[in-house]
């Protein structure tokens, strides 16, 4: 059993840790499909049909294969994960902040709440460094094939899984334990111990969510740093902004260690607290 204190990054996906949309790599390519022409047949679907956008997404991925007579699966789906590319230091990433978080006598648990495709995600190279992945699922019939959506993960239910990480409820069909009176300090990770990574505006409910909850919240972005970004950081909706370099010693790399460093002093200094508060009674 493990004593330390535990601190979680929960991170979003697409743009934030992989350069664009899980899709666009090989998924929309094995349809000879442009990344355009595929989103926005997405849009029209949605629009059309009155569609959450990422059923929307979800079910045109279902319709354009069974239109080309291309079976969508699992299994095909993982595979398609091995040609994601990363932004600079991602794969170096995770070891060196555990290795950190370890020297500070912490445990650091990688997390992902993404819109895009779980499937997709347990097929890169990093899906290993993760306790958990929450992303969009299908449900497959007994010849493998994607039949339905199973989970759907949209910018505004992120948030519940922010509340199963905090809870230690980590299992999707377990609502009851997850909207369960639970109190603060039997929570397996404090919300004030999360730091919350992604790259925008389909990021902001979690993001305020860290704000108003003693959290840290971050927003990473490629290129050059747009007004959108900068709008998050001025209306208060992020704590910092950064380029998408997770290599060591970048801007973020420094930020991240530090708040892991100033999350390790506040638990000492809250353990102490509470030792000296039991003396008393």
């Amino acid at each position: 059993m493990n004593d330390k204190p535990i601190i979680a990054i929960m991170y979003d996906f697409d743009k934030t840790l992989c350069t664009k949309d899980m899709q666009d790599y090989a998924f929309i390519p094995s349809l000879n499909m442009t990344p355009k022409e595929f989103w926005d047949r997405t849009n029209e679907v949605g629009l059309t049909q009155h569609m959450d956008s990422v059923l929307a997404y979800m079910y045109t991925m279902l319709l354009e294969s069974r239109e080309r007579n291309i079976p969508l699966t699992r299994d095909g789906l993982v595979e398609k994960g091995n040609k994601i590319d990363f932004f600079p230091g991602v794969k170096q990433w995770f070891s060196r902040l555990n290795k950190f978080a370890e020297e500070n006598n912490v445990l650091l648990e990688h997390y992902v709440i993404s819109s895009g495709l779980k499937e997709i995600i347990e097929g890169t190279s990093i899906s290993n460094e993760f306790k958990e992945i929450y992303g969009c699922e299908f449900v497959y019939d007994k010849e493998g094939h994607a039949v339905f959506p199973k989970t759907a993960v949209n910018y505004t239910n992120k948030t519940q899984f922010v509340y199963r990480i905090n809870k230690g409820v980590l299992d999707v069909s377990n609502d009851y334990d997850l909207n369960k009176s639970m109190p603060d300090d039997s929570k397996r990770i404090p919300f004030c111990n999360m730091i919350y990574i992604g790259d925008g505006l389909s990021d902001v409910p979690c993001m305020k969510m860290m704000k108003s909850y003693g959290g840290v919240s971050i927003a990473v972005y490629q290129g050059d740093v747009t007004e959108k970004v900068n709008d998050l950081l001025l209306r208060d909706r992020v704590d910092y902004i950064y380029p998408a370099d997770y290599r060591e010693n970048s801007g973020l790399d420094r930020t991240v260690k530090n708040i892991i460093r100033k999350m390790a002093v506040w638990e000492i200094l809250y353990q102490e607290n509470s030792r000296q508060k039991k003396r008393i009674f």
